[in-house]
């Protein structure tokens, strides 16, 4: 069935992993066996395993953290030095562009020729990619988000572990600072742009939904009724997202799967992607409907099958949900807007409203 997956750091992956994403992802577990950083020889994502997959299309990240007073994880000194590494990621992805491996995609015109395209002949056709940032610390002043519209990005989220120059992230306490509501004011003039909810603190989540009159969505997110902690979104959060018609991405790192996981302690013999449908589910019943559930897998998130789901081998094994939600009952015609129609939905009503 096709895919669409709602987040994924795939130049991350390659420019500070050093990591050929054109190449299976067996031959480069193979290429690092022997290193000992986590996620090293256990990668899940690279290109072929996402067209084995059928991802038509990703919703793709260029991301650079800043170090702010009361950071509890190591980022850049600057924003120009974010916005720097921001642009090379950026670069990257224009590059496979040129090469025909994957295609930008930035409006509603192109994603629907992609789409047919694929559709005809998904051989040959690029891997579709719609371009956010995760954390907005390479905008180094609000007044920069035209510029990058103008590069192509479409989905900005404000912060991602600790505080950001805008608001608080994951693993931080506190709302938005008046550059965060300069920013999602300059987002708003835009018209079209995207605010991505995830990683947001709880009070920079409200401030945020209160502050910013445009389009929401979570890209990757689970629900804190199934895993407590403040990188997943309450019942309220949730419900508030479904009101505004939103899609939230149910994403696999382990440990926003399995309450109390331990970093670098605890594995995931007790994970497995029937896991992920739990939240997929959960999703679906509160809002009483299959319309705000989706995939958003971070499957290459800075870690490897040590933090993932155990039935999972590779990227392509998201295609093994689609069973695991008719065993639940669910109809195909739900099992597709949680795989690829609920996502293109948003982008329609988004890019042609």
């Amino acid at each position: 069935m096709l895919l669409i997956d709602g987040h994924l750091d795939l130049a991350m992956n390659a420019l500070y992993w050093n990591r050929d994403l054109k190449l299976p992802v067996h031959e480069t577990r193979k290429l690092e066996e022997g290193m000992e950083r986590k996620g090293r020889a256990a990668g899940t994502t690279a290109f072929p395993e996402m067209r084995r997959g059928e991802i038509a299309i990703t919703f793709c990240t260029v991301i650079a953290r800043v170090t702010q007073p009361g950071a509890v994880r190591e980022g850049y000194r600057t924003h120009e030095i974010a916005y720097a590494h921001a642009e090379g990621q950026l670069a990257y992805y224009l590059e496979l562009e040129r090469q025909g491996v994957i295609r930008m995609i930035s409006d509603w015109p192109s994603y629907e020729a992609h789409l047919k395209e694929w559709q005809a002949d998904p051989d040959a056709t690029p891997l579709g990619m719609v371009l956010t940032m995760e954390g907005a610390d390479p905008i180094v002043e609000p007044s920069q988000v035209g510029a990058w519209w103008d590069q192509g990005l479409r989905v900005i989220s404000l912060a991602h572990y600790g505080p950001s120059a805008y608001a608080k992230g994951t693993e931080s306490v506190g709302g938005l600072t008046q550059m965060g509501r300069d920013l999602l004011s300059e987002m708003d003039a835009l018209d079209k742009m995207i605010l991505d909810v995830t990683h947001l603190s709880d009070d920079s989540f409200w401030e945020a939904v209160e502050h910013f009159k445009g389009p929401v969505l979570a890209t990757h997110s689970n629900c804190r009724a199934l895993v407590p902690g403040d990188r997943q979104l309450t019942d309220d959060m949730l419900r508030h997202l479904i009101e505004r018609d939103a899609v939230i991405g149910a994403v696999l790192d382990a440990w926003m799967l399995q309450p109390n996981w331990i970093r670098g302690e605890t594995t995931p013999e007790n994970v497995t992607l029937n896991t992920v449908v739990d939240h997929i589910d959960y999703v679906c019943q509160l809002a009483g409907n299959a319309r705000h559930a989706a995939i958003g897998s971070d499957l290459d998130g800075g870690y490897g099958t040590e933090q993932t789901p155990n039935d999972l081998d590779t990227i392509a094994d998201l295609q093994k949900i689609a069973d695991l939600l008719r065993d639940r009952g669910y109809a195909e015609s739900d099992i597709e807007l949680i795989f690829h129609g609920n996502w293109s939905n948003l982008l329609e009503r988004v890019w042609t409203s």
